[in-house]
Parts: C-alpha cells; structure tokens; sequence
C-alpha cells in the first residue's frame, strides 16, 4: 500500500473518530477527540493512553509538557515527530485525567489495532503502563521498560511515560537509556 492508500485509510479512521459516534459518554463530554498522527509509513508508532487536558483542546496527541519531552527524546536519536506516528489508546479525553475504563479501552482499541494494519510499524513503543497493559497485561512497566516483546507478528517495546519523568526527576535517565535503544532495537528488525 502506497503512501496516499495510507494517508487516505488513516483519514478515514480518523473521521470516525471525530464523529464521535461511538457511543462513548466521554466522546461527547471531551473537546477534541484525538484520533493521533504522523508519517502513514512511520517504522516507530508511539502509543499513550489517553489524551490529556492540552491535547483534548488542541486535537493532536502529546502536545503538552510529555509531549514536549517526547520531543526532545526523538532529537536524541535523529527523528522528529513527523518521522514517527503518535496515537493512544483512548481517542477522547476522560474527565478530571482519569484512568479510562475497560468499556472506553474495549470501544477504542478498534481504531488502535486498524491504525497499527495499516502503518505496519516494524516497532511499537507504549508511552507508560496502561497502553503496554492492553497488550502484554501479565507485565509490570517497572521490570519490562526497555525490553523488547514479541506477540501475534507485532514488537513492543514498554516504557515509562514521559509525565512520569516530569514528575520524578531520577526516571527522566531511565527514560532517556531506555530510549536510546530504539536505533539499535530498530535496525536489528530492519536486518532480519
């Protein structure tokens, strides 16, 4: 699939999203549903949980300060957000920054999944514990950040999200090491 095919399914997913026909009560109650974007052909598709309160008036995922540090983050490894895909796994934002239900996940991860077929990223990176528990729910991010994970033709790669590096200044190194495998992680899936 050419570039355009792409860009033209992501569309489509995308105006689904912006709908907001799903049905969701936070659907209706966020500003901006939050479909994601980026580069149809990215290699490296970055997946949060939920928007938060600056994405949710922006439309557009990590735009505040996680965004800002994710940002920095791809700097040091030579890519810029337009190089990458960034989406999370719930499209709307909950109310007070809450954790999304297990309704709200089961509703959106749909969108998820269609993106993933159609980007075909050869990597992807979950932004914190609750998008990597989606797909690998068995693991702790303490113990699995940095490890590479293979399940039904995909490849993850956890790590710990980049509000909690804000938060907690001794995580925002861990975070940095962590990302400072993806070249590596990257070519080794790019060789095989």
């Amino acid at each position: 699939m050419n570039t355009e095919d792409k860009q033209a399914k992501l569309d489509t997913i995308a105006s689904k999203i912006l709908d907001r026909s799903c049905g969701l009560d936070i659907a209706k109650s966020c500003l901006n549903p939050v479909p994601g974007d980026g580069d149809p052909d990215a290699q490296l598709l970055f997946v949060g949980e939920a928007p938060g309160a600056q994405e949710d008036k922006l439309g557009r995922p990590f735009v505040g300060a996680s965004g800002k540090f994710l940002d920095e983050m791809l700097s040091t490894i030579g890519l810029r957000r337009d190089d990458v895909f960034v989406t999370n796994i719930v499209k709307f934002r909950p109310p007070d920054n809450r954790d999304p239900s297990k309704e709200e996940i089961d509703i959106c991860l749909p969108y998820l999944l269609s993106q993933i077929k159609i980007i075909q990223p050869k990597l992807i990176i979950f932004l914190g514990r609750h998008s990597m528990n989606v797909f690998l729910p068995e693991l702790k991010i303490s113990e699995a950040h940095g490890k590479v994970y293979k399940r039904s033709g995909m490849v993850f790669l956890p790590l710990y999200h980049p509000a909690a590096a804000l938060y907690n200044g001794g995580m925002r190194q861990t975070l940095i090491e962590d990302f400072s495998k993806i070249p590596k992680i990257l070519k080794s899936l790019t060789t095989k």
